[in-house]
């Protein structure tokens, strides 16, 4: 009997000990699982970090393409502006360039009137002659005579000096032009000095 206890004994040690060496290899395997996992883990971070640095570096790179872009879209429009404004000043400074130039038969025509010698018609002629140039001249430019005689009058064109009663134009008409007004482009540049009909 005593024997066959110590065999039951032996039988319980021998399996608790296989349970306990059963249980130890589970341990170490979830162990070398877990370090597995960690050195995976490890290196996914490593993997990431050097790809973040990566991105990083091409982001920056396009930053600073774009900056340099950036810079000379300002510098040519700095250039444009300049070049329109020395444009505007030459315009402004050689506006009158074209005008002067059709004047100056005008004045041409003048001195030659006053240089010549004759009766009062050759003179008239003469006088009549440049007035007829500076009228071309004028025209060129856009200039345009406001002469109002027997018109309705107008205030946006006509100034009026007095009023007459007249036979020949009706109430509220132009009846006399003491001085032609002037548009320039369709805009007033003096208006016409008239008389208005009052009856």
């Amino acid at each position: 009997m005593s024997q066959s206890k110590n065999d039951h004994k032996e039988s319980l040690n021998d399996e608790i000990k296989d349970k306990l060496e059963g249980l130890s290899e589970a341990e170490q395997g979830e162990e070398t699982n877990e370090a597995s996992d960690n050195t995976a883990n490890e290196n996914e971070e490593a993997l990431s970090t050097e790809q973040l640095q990566e991105a990083l570096e091409k982001a920056q790179a396009k930053a600073d393409e774009n900056w340099e872009t950036v810079l000379r879209m300002k510098a040519d429009l700095e250039n444009q502006r300049r070049r329109n404004e020395k444009q505007v000043e030459d315009a402004h400074k050689f506006a009158a360039k074209k005008f002067i130039e059709e004047l100056l038969p005008v004045a041409d025509s003048m001195e030659m009137g006053m240089a010549a010698e004759g009766d009062v018609e050759q003179i008239r002629e003469g006088v009549a002659l440049t007035k007829k140039v500076f009228d071309t001249a004028m025209e060129k430019f856009g200039l345009e005579a406001v002469e109002p005689l027997g018109e309705k009058f107008n205030p946006d064109l006509h100034q009026a000096m007095a009023m007459q009663p007249s036979d020949e134009y009706e109430e509220g008409h132009v009846s006399a032009v003491m001085q032609k007004g002037y548009t320039l482009n369709g805009r007033l540049v003096r208006p016409a000095m008239v008389m208005v009909v009052k009856n």
